[in-house]
């Protein structure tokens, strides 16, 4: 474990400098955004009123009311969560292929230390999760201070109010990043590491085998969604829909955690057998 501890702060350590970068480029553009837009919609109300002599009543009634959610759904505040997405996605496959071509082929080093070599494979997977949910708890930090800077910037009767969980329940993507229970969590959390899970091992195949290991990585990445789908295939097959959804939730877990359990054996055995220093 402490060998485990060890290589996960290793990791994290290597991305820190981006990882911070990209906090960052977020809480900056966000708040430009927020900043911009409310200004932006204070000028258009005032040069509405004043064209069209409009009362404020008369305003509302003519225009829907500016409010959080039309500052989440800009792409002032959802592009840099796309592009904070992107970069994991890549890192994803850089924390590998970076110890293999990088200086001095550090991935040798990494094989050679005295701590079993699956411990290198949670370590990557685990320090890539930390930092997804780094990323969602900084986003959930910043929502009712971003909602508070809105009500500050705008007039009262400019002003309407909405918490911070009806700004979620508003965004489409914000649902996605914070479900509203458990179930969700697991769903959307527990898939997300399972397609990490199964990359991982798709990638150790491909360096294992090269160019063979392309075609065992593909097969094994694909069978593992027809097993994953395999449920709803069923029963779309035989058209038969008897299942409750808490019933195909646990089924989905189950398999789930069934190749989640494979992925980590499979990447053990070719990190052991397979990969050699």
């Amino acid at each position: 474990m402490k060998n485990y501890l060890k290589l996960v702060d290793f990791e994290l350590n290597r991305f820190i400098k981006i990882y911070i970068a990209l906090i960052g480029v977020t809480i900056v553009s966000q708040f430009t955004g927020i900043f911009l837009q409310s200004r932006t919609h204070v000028a258009f109300v005032n040069q509405t009123l004043q064209e069209e002599s409009l009362s404020i009543k008369q305003f509302f009634i003519n225009y829907s009311p500016f409010t959080m959610v039309d500052i989440i759904n800009s792409g002032w505040f959802f592009i840099p969560i796309i592009f904070s997405v992107a970069a994991l996605v890549f890192y994803s496959f850089f924390i590998w292929y970076r110890d293999w071509f990088g200086q001095n082929t550090f991935i040798y080093r990494l094989l050679m230390l005295p701590t079993n070599r699956i411990n290198l494979f949670l370590s990557k997977l685990s320090a890539i999760f930390l930092m997804v949910l780094g990323l969602v708890a900084t986003q959930l930090i910043l929502l009712p201070v971003e909602s508070t800077l809105f009500n500050q910037l705008l007039p009262d009767y400019l002003r309407y109010n909405l918490s911070t969980q009806t700004i979620i329940s508003s965004s489409n993507y914000l649902i996605v990043l914070f479900p509203d229970s458990f179930i969700q969590f697991l769903i959307h959390y527990g898939l997300g590491l399972l397609i990490l899970i199964i990359l991982f091992t798709i990638i150790l195949f491909e360096r294992s085998f090269h160019l063979k290991g392309i075609l065992y990585g593909g097969l094994f990445g694909a069978g593992t969604f027809l097993l994953m789908l395999s449920p709803f295939i069923i029963q779309a097959k035989l058209n038969v829909y008897y299942l409750y959804p808490i019933e195909n939730f646990a089924i989905e877990l189950i398999l789930g955690i069934l190749i989640a359990s494979l992925c980590i054996w499979v990447s053990h055995c070719l990190l052991n057998k397979k990969i050699t220093v």
